[in-house]
């Protein structure tokens, strides 16, 4: 065969989550700015393929295209290298395997989140200085992030497990390519199917929500009013966003192949 077959894909994950757990703080810190970058990357491109595309072909397509490009960030991750808080949910799966102490799953998740949302603050920043967030452009920014402040906690928290589980998947799915363009088809679809039915991912929203508060200061228009985006407003949608998206790649990603494959994986501790 030239894919990996599910249990396979639980040892590598394995493995890859005790690789995770050895890395140095600066390494994080460096990885994980990047993948936040690259994240916000393909948040502008699917800022810009939408800006205006809902009104030539309807809503669906929009956010079908939409999710087609945002899927771009995590092909970089995946394919170039990076350290992805969301992606890294599926590490606790070495945590109950044996090859990854809670400990360190923890510390690297505490680095890479504050290293992500690092990578999409510079990334807005340059674009926002080269001039590229105005017009139709912050105006769809200013909208997004406006709904997304808007949600509910239980809101957010619920779209933030159904956004995860996907994600997770697309990088799980991608692990049993050999080759890029599986590991490229693998990620395509999830993604597209998480941006399109409107869940949420914290990594995202680094960049999102601060865009449409660059936007609504420079006096852009949107649909919605936008009351509750501020600071606050970001907060509010980030920490139930996180926690469902924690919830959402461990327990139905690692939580749940662990139990099926438990007997197969590597426990170093074990008997």
């Amino acid at each position: 065969m030239n894919f990996k077959t599910p249990v396979e894909l639980a040892e590598g994950a394995c493995l890859a989550a005790e690789t995770k757990s050895r890395r140095t703080v600066a390494q994080l810190l460096v990885l994980g700015t990047l993948a936040g970058a690259y994240i916000a990357f393909g948040g502008f491109f699917m800022l810009i393929v939408t800006q205006d595309l809902a009104g030539f072909a309807g809503v669906g397509v929009s956010r079908l295209m939409g999710g087609g490009a945002f899927s771009l960030g995590l092909m970089l991750v995946v394919v170039a290298g990076g350290e992805l808080f969301t992606g890294n949910c599926m590490m606790p799966l070495g945590t109950l395997a044996g090859c990854a102490p809670l400990g360190k799953v923890l510390r690297n998740w505490f680095w890479v989140y504050v290293a992500n949302a690092l990578g999409s603050l510079v990334v807005l920043f340059l674009l926002h200085r080269a001039g590229l967030l105005r017009g139709a452009v912050a105006a769809n920014a200013l909208k997004i992030a406006v709904a997304k402040t808007s949600l509910t906690v239980g809101e957010a928290f619920c779209r933030g497990i159904l956004c995860n589980w996907l994600v997770v998947l697309a990088v799980w799915m991608s692990m049993a390519a050999t080759d890029i363009a599986g590991k490229l088809l693998a990620i395509l679809f999830p993604i597209t199917a998480f941006v399109a039915s409107g869940f949420e991912h914290c990594v995202a929203n680094f960049f999102l929500i601060p865009a449409g508060l660059l936007a609504a200061g420079e006096g852009a228009e949107a649909l919605l009013s936008p009351a509750r985006l501020s600071l606050g407003g970001l907060f509010r949608n980030l920490v139930p966003v996180t926690a469902g998206n924690i919830v959402g790649g461990v327990l139905f990603v690692a939580v749940a192949y662990f139990f099926v494959f438990r007997d197969r994986l590597r426990r170093p501790d074990g008997p």
